[in-house]
């Protein structure tokens, strides 16, 4: 099972200046729950803007030199060598950037999205691509109010690909 995990905003931002553009800890928190013990994919520039591997979780950075090295990760030099390197996991999660999610979507590699919407619009330098509902169908949803913690009113939503 290979699943895109994503924070984005209502116009499909997902960051700018290589950051996030919001701090919303109750996505921070499932995030952690959700890929803790599991392989996680990402490109050289979401790993670097994280800054280091994140724990309990076995972190593959992809990235077209073929002398990156980052210790306590494994390198992939293409999409598909890092889903090989993950082959004996059950469930692997591609966690960005938006090179790496518009990759793997349009290569038809992923089973599902796991979708955190932040419902506001904001300046932003990439973007998540769109979700096309011929493909996706929505299975779950998990609305919130802005609270204390959380700035921004958002949703949790999951989807599976359409049996086609």
């Amino acid at each position: 099972m290979i699943t895109v995990i994503a924070a984005i905003a209502e116009n499909n931002a997902l960051g700018k200046n290589n950051d996030l553009i919001w701090h919303l800890p109750a996505d921070l928190k499932r995030f952690k729950k959700v890929t803790t013990g599991h392989y996680i994919l990402m490109g050289r520039n979401t790993f670097e803007s994280i800054g280091k591997p994140l724990p309990n979780r076995t972190t593959i950075i992809i990235t077209r030199n073929k002398n990156y090295f980052k210790d306590g990760c494994l390198v992939a030099n293409s999409l598909e060598q890092a889903i090989d390197l993950a082959s004996e996991e059950k469930e692997i999660f591609i966690i960005g950037g938006a090179q790496i999610y518009k990759e793997a979507i349009n290569k038809n590699l992923v089973d599902q999205l796991d979708i955190t919407f932040v419902h506001q619009e904001f300046e932003a330098d990439v973007f998540f691509p769109e979700i096309d509902t011929t493909i996706w169908k929505e299975v779950s949803r998990e609305d919130f109010i802005a609270d204390e913690k959380n700035k921004y009113d958002y949703s949790f939503v999951s989807y599976k690909k359409k049996i086609i």
